[in-house]
């Protein structure tokens, strides 16, 4: 196998004494058509948490990433606190960024409009390594970041493309508890990665395009799915709970087939707690119609009070409630058009072509006419399961919301009778509602 020439890229501040180890992982690529090789033309990588991207071309299936761990800071603290740039930049409803220390302590933010108004400040104690944020805007155009920590302070700007009013936020997404900070190699100058990054990897080959996200930590091989509308690859059913669940193979993901059932019922007005009983809804308060289209759940409920994007939740072990990327994912595999990776499903609303129509069981048995386009080409077999909002149930045979498990924005997914395009958007308003859920295959 032909091996990629990996060209690294050190950054070495002549203020800060260092001393350099490198390590290394190997990606691997192959393909799969349900137990048929398939021959790769080309691998698409892209950094979702840090930017970049890279592509591979036939015959080179492999990439390797060649780290290097800093050893030694100096004593006054130079080069110990790293800020990296916002991605995506600019955007829409939110934007993610990172920030590394060698040395745990108070961080405090301050966000500031072009007027020099502080629109947000963000203050908490956070431990060694890279440290994850997200930003949501608030309406601004322009926006100035100002990070302090160990008094040290880093900067970036930021540009946002939307002029919707609301509060601004910055929400703390987790750690990556690293001794050494952890910097990258790139083949080619637009990829980095680090530790604990996200990447979404995109094989093209005979029978199409099928993607996978990951976010490795050690040498892997990544198998590319092109099967679809078939039992997942050796799962072909799931017992959870006391019920048989069917899969479906959606190119490289596996998805439950029906909407989750589990939990014990409770009536409205009766409001879900934390305590330790998964507690759903069915619609009219009837249990047969969560027998149908499963049960509505309360998104602290679904998520088992936790907020861990891409959790367990209430899921079976080895599955997981998807995030906004599996959706994303997902969409680009069903779309005709807009395919895996387009910035079309970065943006809310109603968006793709067909992707709705496609993920959609046909005819109208549950679905209310018309239901155009509905062809569930892919078998993912979506119903009408309506939702609870307000203490009061609606949209059943009319509507279909699926959860995700994404922290920032509570992202979910709606489909209608009418519509063959799929609706995104984050839950903003009403706090007591309760969707569907279906679980992706970790």
């Amino acid at each position: 196998m032909k091996m990629l020439l990996i060209l690294v890229r050190v950054f070495v501040f002549a203020i800060c004494p260092l001393f350099i180890q490198g390590q290394s992982i190997e990606l691997l690529f192959t393909g799969d058509n349900n137990g048929s090789h398939v021959q790769l033309d080309s691998i698409y990588i892209k950094n979702l948490t840090l930017g970049g991207d890279t592509m591979l071309y036939a015959p080179d299936t492999s990439f390797t990433i060649l780290f290097v761990g800093i050893d030694e800071l100096s004593a006054n603290g130079r080069c110990a606190f790293r800020l990296s740039e916002n991605f995506p930049n600019p955007f829409v409803d939110k934007t993610k960024f990172n920030l590394f220390v060698n040395q745990g302590g108070i961080l405090i933010v301050n966000v500031f409009n072009l007027l020099g108004k502080q629109v947000v400040q963000f203050q908490r104690t956070i431990s060694e390594g890279t440290n994850h944020f997200s930003f949501i805007p608030g309406g601004e155009q322009v926006y100035l970041l100002s990070a302090n920590i160990n008094g040290l302070t880093r900067n970036i700007k930021m540009f946002c493309t939307s002029d919707e009013k609301r509060a601004c936020e910055i929400i703390y997404e987790g750690s990556n508890f690293k001794n050494d900070e952890i910097k990258s190699s790139a083949y080619g100058d637009d990829f980095s990665f680090e530790l604990g990054d996200e990447l979404l990897m995109v094989g093209y080959g005979e029978s199409g395009e099928s993607g996978i996200l990951d976010s490795p930590e050690e040498s892997t091989t990544y198998t590319f799915q092109y099967a679809t509308n078939t039992p997942c690859i050796g799962t072909p059913t799931v017992d959870y709970e006391g019920q048989t669940y069917n899969t479906i193979q959606v190119l490289s993901q596996c998805w439950l087939k029906e909407n989750l059932n589990v939990g014990i019922k409770i009536n409205s007005p009766t409001i879900p707690t934390n305590n330790d009983t998964i507690e759903k809804y069915c619609m009219g308060n009837d249990e047969y119609n969560c027998g149908i289209t499963g049960g509505l759940y309360y998104w602290n409920e679904m998520m088992t009070y936790t907020t861990i994007t891409g959790g367990q939740g209430i899921c079976p072990e080895g599955w997981h409630i998807p995030d906004d990327m599996d959706w994303q994912l997902l969409e680009g595999a069903v779309d005709s058009i807009y395919k895996i990776g387009n910035q079309e499903w970065q943006y809310n609303n109603w968006r793709g072509t067909d992707a709705g129509g496609n993920l959609k069981q046909t005819g109208t048995s549950l679905w209310e006419p018309p239901n155009p386009g509905a062809t569930d080409a892919f078998g993912f077999t979506a119903l009408p399961g309506g939702y609870f909002v307000q203490g009061a149930y609606w949209g059943i045979g009319y509507k279909a919301y699926f959860w995700s498990s994404e922290t920032v924005g509570k992202y979910y997914r709606n489909l209608d009778w009418n519509q063959i395009l799929i609706n995104r958007q984050p839950l903003s308003g009403y706090s007591g509602t309760a969707f569907s859920v279906r679980c992706v295959k970790d």
